[in-house]
């Protein structure tokens, strides 16, 4: 289930998230799409510390662009 993303600084394009066991999934502003970050796709490292910052409500966002970027695992339109 999607949380909001708390964007603590205002400035961050996350809107929202979804944490599951080994993934995470993040939505962005301006986009249609989720994409969902996996243990398989990014490590489980990578996936831990997302968790936290979605969580914290900051960095997340920076995080992203710095250590993953289009690694996900897949994506998908919202409502799929």
């Amino acid at each position: 289930m999607a949380r909001p993303y708390k964007n603590r600084h205002n400035d961050s394009g996350v809107t929202d998230y979804a944490i599951g066991l080994n993934q995470l999934t993040v939505w962005f502003a301006g986009s249609e799409k989720a994409y969902t970050y996996t243990a398989d796709s990014v490590g489980q490292h990578h996936v831990d510390c997302m968790k936290r910052l979605a969580q914290a409500g900051e960095g997340l966002n920076a995080y992203i662009n710095r250590y993953v970027k289009k690694r996900y695992q897949r994506y998908y339109r919202a409502g799929e």
